[in-house]
C-alpha cells in the first residue's frame, strides 16, 4: 500500500545503513548516532496502526505503540492538522548522552546537525517521490515523549508528517 511504502522508503533514508561498514546515510559527528526514528502509522496504511521505532542495524521496525496514534501526536504538536491527516510521520530523536560521552556540551550542536541532514534527506526523497512533508518543531516536548512513551534520556527534535501530493 502506498503507506506502507512511504514508511519504508523513509526509515531507509532517515537513519538506514548505507554500506557494508555500517555507516549511515546522514553523516554523523564521531559516526556515534545519537538520533532514533519512530514512524507513526494510522489506519489502512498496510501495517498495523501504531508507533514504531526503526532498527538500523536490522533495517527492521519494532511496534513500541499498537493503535492509531495520530490524533494524540497532532494535539501535542499544537493540533498540527498535517500530523492528524498524513498517513505516516516521522519523528527524529535524539538519545544526546551518546554523543555528549565524546563531545561534552558542543555534541548537542552535533545532534542538532545530525537531525537537518537527516531531515533534508526526507525532503530530497519527498521531491523525487511526490510526497510532501512539513518539518514540525512547534510541539510539546513532554508530550510527545508521552504519546511515543520515549525513555527519559531520549528527546524528540522533529515531526516529518508524510503524503502524496
Amino acid at each position: 500500500s502506498p503507506s506502507r511504502g512511504l514508511g519504508d522508503v523513509y526509515k531507509r533514508q532517515t537513519q538506514g545503513i548505507s554500506s557494508k561498514g555500517g555507516l549511515r546515510t546522514v553523516p554523523s559527528a564521531g559516526a556515534l548516532y545519537p538520533l532514533e526514528v519512530h514512524i507513526v502509522i494510522g489506519k489502512g496504511s498496510g501495517l498495523e496502526a501504531g508507533i514504531y521505532r526503526y532498527i538500523a542495524e536490522e533495517h527492521s521496525l519494532i511496534q513500541e505503540i499498537s493503535g492509531d496514534m495520530r490524533t494524540k501526536l497532532s494535539e501535542a504538536a499544537l493540533s498540527e492538522s498535517m500530523i492528524k491527516n498524513a498517513p505516516v510521520s516521522l519523528v527524529i530523536s535524539a538519545v544526546y548522552p551518546r554523543i555528549t560521552s565524546k563531545y561534552g556540551k558542543r555534541g548537542l550542536r552535533y545532534a542538532h546537525m545530525e537531525a537537518g541532514h537527516a531531515a533534508q534527506n526526507v525532503y530530497l526523497l519527498g521531491v523525487e517521490l511526490g510526497i510532501g512533508t512539513c518539518a514540525v518543531g512547534a510541539f510539546d516536548d513532554e508530550e510527545v515523549k508521552k504519546v511515543l512513551k520515549m525513555p527519559a534520556n531520549e528527546d524528540p527534535l522533529y515531526i516529518l508528517p508524510l503524503g502524496y501530493i
